[in-house]
């Protein structure tokens, strides 16, 4: 199955995205961040996907924080283009809100709170829960 192209605007629990709270995703999904960051690191070739639908779905898609941070730069997101299974137009994609610069920054961020998380990123995770039951979520 192939990944559909990213959502117009990276979703409101994004790893990416620098509103959204610290301490979302686990600490192990922010660390992965910082993979893509590294051009000959162990995710090179891969490409990230929105964490809002699961891996085998139809819906599956890029995700745009991570198309908007890295673009480019990416490997993995250059040769889904060279081998036609990605668009160009990913190239020109903009994210409408302000990301991280890096996977680096964006895992900082997102774990930097994670032994006491906020309320908004309680909310933030409960929501996710009720959609996706199994993939994260904390009661408080």
């Amino acid at each position: 199955m192939s990944l559909r192209p990213p959502a117009p605007r990276p979703c409101e629990s994004c790893p990416y995205r620098v509103d959204v709270p610290s301490a979302v995703w686990s600490f192990a999904d922010y660390e992965k961040l910082r993979d893509y960051d590294d051009q000959h690191g162990p995710r090179m070739m891969q490409l990230f996907q929105c964490h809002q639908v699961d891996a085998d779905s139809d819906q599956a898609r890029l995700c745009g924080g991570w198309v908007g941070c890295h673009g480019a730069d990416s490997l993995g997101l250059r040769m889904a283009v060279l081998t036609g299974s990605m668009d160009p137009a990913v190239f020109a994609y903009e994210s409408p809100v302000e990301l991280f610069a890096s996977g680096n920054e964006a895992a900082d961020h997102g774990q930097a709170e994670m032994d006491d998380p906020r309320e908004a990123a309680v909310r933030l995770m409960n929501k996710i829960a009720r959609s996706r039951p199994g993939v994260i979520g904390v009661e408080s």
